[in-house]
């Protein structure tokens, strides 16, 4: 039994790593197509450079202590209000509405906070998501302010 599980899990990895690859691939060619489009600029050297190489390296180790730490990640398909009473009537085979439409992208949160965009992907009958859009911290905080 064991043996299966780990040739179904090698596979649904095979699978997944094909699946990024293509992505990746899609990626470098956008990113070509971008590059011949209009120059890329170049990050602004506004930021003084602190300490020596010494103090680079202790300093990733310090950002190593966190990589560990668990967050929670939900995708979110959709949401709706329903009254306890509708709740309760809920039985297998129950369809619940929800106020997102078919092809829209799905919220990804991390911790309740939203840090992306995406769609839903399929791989050897495993559902996943595509991250089609990163919510920068600039971004982030105009929604705060609404």
């Amino acid at each position: 039994m064991s043996d299966l599980a780990d040739a179904e899990q090698q596979v649904s990895d095979d699978d997944w790593a094909a699946a990024m690859s293509e992505q990746t691939t899609a990626d470098d060619a956008l990113a070509a197509l971008d590059a011949e489009a209009a120059p890329v600029a170049q990050p602004a050297n506004i930021f003084q450079q602190f300490g020596d190489a010494a103090n680079k390296t202790e300093g990733l180790r310090d950002f190593e202590m966190i990589l560990d730490i668990p967050v929670q990640l939900t995708v979110e398909l959709g949401r709706t209000k329903i009254s306890i009473r509708n709740l309760l009537q809920l039985g297998h085979g129950s369809v619940v509405e929800l106020d997102g439409m078919a092809g829209e992208p799905m919220d990804v949160l991390v911790n309740g906070t939203l840090i992306a965009q995406g769609e839903v992907v399929v791989v050897n009958e495993k559902f996943g998501i595509r991250l089609t859009d990163i919510i920068t911290p600039a971004e982030r905080m105009k929604k705060l302010k609404r």
